[in-house]
């Protein structure tokens, strides 16, 4: 009875801005959505198709828009505009990630049919790392408040950098990171199945030993990734809202969809080439929206929608347009040996 008594006050009481049952609401849809991916939607080792793709990127994203619907009604049309733009700038960062995972696919040579399980892992993962560094923008932003203008130099900066940056792709085998996990952690020379770990004979000995499987430094290297991504993401969204709470949601919503995006678009992602510039454009907007903001005063929220839809909108069509002609390209082969 007294835990009964006890429970409105603790659903009720605030955390980080908003009630903890907000929160807790939350957490059960994405716990839901990643039991149902894992459990049902994707059981077992197969690849996966583009129709299947597109249903499952459709299905998170109306979940998406519905949780936004309920920001708007519980929060405020404020809030409920702020989660929009926040969702939809993720999402669209989000095609970055996509063309980086597809060449680290290709790289740690990962069969289709396993790529599903190294994504899902690597999206959980992100879960927790996106709530550790919007936590530490948050306690920064309360006690620093002049960090809002960093992040927006920083933002500026980026999309500067981005629009004059070449084509060059990154060679994921040379990365730092790649080479100092493989340093510290035996890796096998090929996969064995689905399995991150396995016990090998290792050396002149032969003895059993602990092994990492090129899956497990693919899952790594996307982690690590994902990190380099959200230096940008994560201030993009602060810069749009300082709310936790809308900055999480938003961006776990918009993160969460991206393996299903993967299967459906990483075939195609060389027709959104021109999308970068659009990117590029929507983070020197954003970023100019903070100085906007003290300078002459509060950018209105479905303003800055706008400018944000028009922006990406305008990258897809251009790059549809310019590359009307180009052929799909095939998924990357399928290798099954890797030099260690």
């Amino acid at each position: 009875m007294e835990i009964v008594s006890v429970l409105p006050q603790f659903l009720s009481a605030d955390f980080l801005g908003q009630p903890v049952a907000a929160w807790l609401g939350f957490v059960v849809i994405i716990v839901a959505l990643l039991a149902f991916d894992l459990g049902f939607a994707n059981k077992g080792d197969h690849e996966i198709g583009i129709s299947r793709s597109l249903v499952f990127s459709a299905l998170y994203i109306g979940v998406a828009l519905l949780f936004g619907g309920w920001v708007w009604w519980q929060i405020g049309p404020e809030s409920g505009m702020d989660y929009l733009t926040g969702f939809v700038v993720e999402k669209s960062l989000a095609l970055d990630n996509i063309f980086v995972i597809s060449l680290i696919f290709t790289a740690f040579a990962v069969p289709r049919a396993y790529q599903h399980r190294v994504l899902f892992w690597g999206i959980v993962g992100v879960v927790v790392l996106r709530a550790i560094m919007i936590g530490l923008g948050a306690a920064l932003i309360s006690q620093f408040g002049w960090i809002l203008y960093v992040f927006g130099a920083f933002l500026i900066l980026t999309g500067i950098k981005m629009l004059i940056a070449g084509d060059d792709e990154p060679d994921i085998e040379k990365n730092r990171i790649v080479r100092l996990v493989r340093k510290f952690i035996p890796v096998t020379r090929e996969l064995h199945g689905n399995r991150f770990f396995v016990r090998v004979p290792h050396g002149p000995s032969g003895k059993l030993t602990r092994m990492a499987t090129p899956l497990f430094l693919a899952l790594i290297t996307i982690e690590i990734i994902d990190i380099v991504f959200a230096v940008d993401s994560v201030p993009a969204v602060f810069a749009i809202t300082t709310d936790p709470f809308i900055v999480y949601t938003s961006n776990i919503f918009a993160i969460l969809g991206l393996r299903a995006l993967y299967f459906a678009l990483a075939a195609a992602v060389h027709r959104f080439h021109y999308l970068k510039y659009a990117l590029a454009l929507v983070l020197i907007v954003v970023g100019a929206k903070i100085f906007w903001a003290h300078l002459i005063g509060p950018v209105d929220s479905l303003v800055s929608l706008g400018l944000t839809v028009g922006l990406l909108a305008g990258g897809v069509i251009v790059s549809l347009w310019r590359t009307r002609d180009e052929p799909v390209h095939p998924l990357p082969a399928e290798k099954h040996d890797l030099v260690a």
